[in-house]
């Protein structure tokens, strides 16, 4: 139709009235033509000529006109509702709204609603991860002070920068319940990480504990997401950078090479004591295994020379004289062959005699002999009684004995 009046307002005849070459269009030519395409649309013919006239001029038609509006009427209702068709990707999800209120959530795919105004579509992406920054823009170097300054436990000031990664898990929370969601993700970060940076210590912050930190403010993020009902996910939380403020920067680094020489020095008083302390542990261990074994011998010879005294004590008391004559030489053949030289008192002469049993010894080249020597010089330091036959068999000694007491009894009767 629009289509019709424009060729007819390009037709070289338009503006000619009955003939004449000058004037305005005729309105009622117009308005024919326009009836005609417009029958000839819907099927239908023009009327006669009137009289011999080529192009008759039938009165206005108006049922021809409500015909072709409701054509119109049609063709735009067709237009309207193919509107509510629209196009949902896999990693998306769409929300319909039934006169601004939720109505369902579609899946990926061709949908179709009812259109505008009754209906209304948002799309919404799930999959997409969003990145949120805390302390800086961009970059370290372009810092928010603001968000970046952080008390500590200690009463220490640090510099935080962290990123937060996110996503959504639910259409309808995120788009009804979050006014700015970017903004939402945002705070709860700042605060969960002030919640956790103002229970720690400083250097835990800043070096041992910078994992558990994030792992911490990032649960703590969660939960206050969850319990605003945003329909948002923390996928991670990373620390960008964690230093001191700029303006104490120089003194913090001092406080750490101090701290640094602190535990060197522990680490290496601690290196020593495990080396000097197994080595005294191990000499204390030797020294109490060396007096126990001192202590089991002295009380294994005192029980051995309590046994012996108790037997000899049985000897003494069947014959003492025999008992005391024999511990006497004993005792004196224990003595003298331990010593290399003797003095020979003579009986009542008070003259001196030395014998060089050492050197008799060496020329001898054999201890035998000095024992033999010592034994043939016992008699003349003091004379022994007579043991005559009642010394015991048991008692005998060995051939060096008898000898000694035989020359002892030739000496007696010389001086008698």
């Amino acid at each position: 139709m629009i289509t019709g009046i424009l060729m007819s307002l390009n037709d070289p005849q338009w503006g000619n009235n009955k003939g004449s070459n000058q004037g305005p269009p005729d309105l009622e030519d117009l308005w024919r033509d326009f009836n005609r395409r417009l029958s000839g649309l819907f099927g239908r013919k023009g009327g006669g000529g009137n009289g011999g006239d080529s192009n008759p001029r039938p009165p206005m038609n108006l049922k021809a006109f409500g015909g072709g509006i409701g054509a119109l009427v049609v063709l735009i209702l067709v237009v309207w509702l193919a509107s509510g068709f629209y196009i949902v990707d896999a990693s998306q999800r769409g929300v319909v709204l039934t006169f601004g209120k939720f109505s369902q959530t579609t899946e990926p795919g061709l949908r179709w609603r009812l259109p505008y105004p009754i209906q209304t579509n948002e799309i919404v992406k799930l999959t997409d991860v969003r990145v949120v920054e805390v302390g800086y823009r961009g970059s370290d170097k372009n810092k928010v002070l603001k968000e970046a300054l952080m008390l500590t436990d200690d009463e220490n000031i640090i510099n935080i920068q962290f990123a937060v990664q996110w996503f959504l898990k639910d259409p309808q929370e995120y788009l009804f319940n979050n006014r700015s969601p970017e903004d939402t993700v945002l705070q709860a970060a700042e605060t969960a990480m002030r919640e956790v940076v103002g229970k720690s210590k400083m250097d835990f912050a800043l070096y041992e504990g910078r994992e558990q930190v994030a792992a911490q403010a990032s649960k703590i993020m969660q939960d206050i997401l969850d319990r605003y009902k945003t329909g948002i996910v923390v996928s991670k939380l990373s620390l960008q950078n964690v230093q001191p403020p700029e303006q104490v920067q120089a003194a913090f680094d001092d406080a750490v090479k101090a701290g640094q020489d602190r535990d060197r020095h522990v680490n290496e008083g601690q290196a020593y004591a495990n080396d000097v302390i197994p080595r005294a542990r191990g000499a204390a261990s030797r020294l109490m295994e060396e007096a126990g074994g001192y202590k089991g011998r002295v009380v294994a010879n005192a029980e051995g020379e309590a046994s012996r005294f108790r037997q000899v004590l049985v000897e003494y008391n069947k014959a003492p004289e025999v008992t005391r004559q024999r511990m006497y030489l004993d005792t004196m053949q224990q003595v003298l062959s331990s010593t290399s030289k003797i003095l020979v008192d003579a009986k009542g002469a008070g003259n001196l005699l030395y014998l060089p049993l050492d050197k008799l010894m060496q020329a001898a080249g054999a201890p035998a002999a000095a024992a033999t020597s010592a034994e043939a010089a016992l008699p003349l330091s003091r004379p022994l009684p007579n043991l005559g036959a009642d010394v015991p068999p048991q008692l005998e000694r060995s051939d060096a004995v008898p000898r000694s007491r035989d020359s002892l009894r030739s000496r007696e009767r010389g001086e008698r």
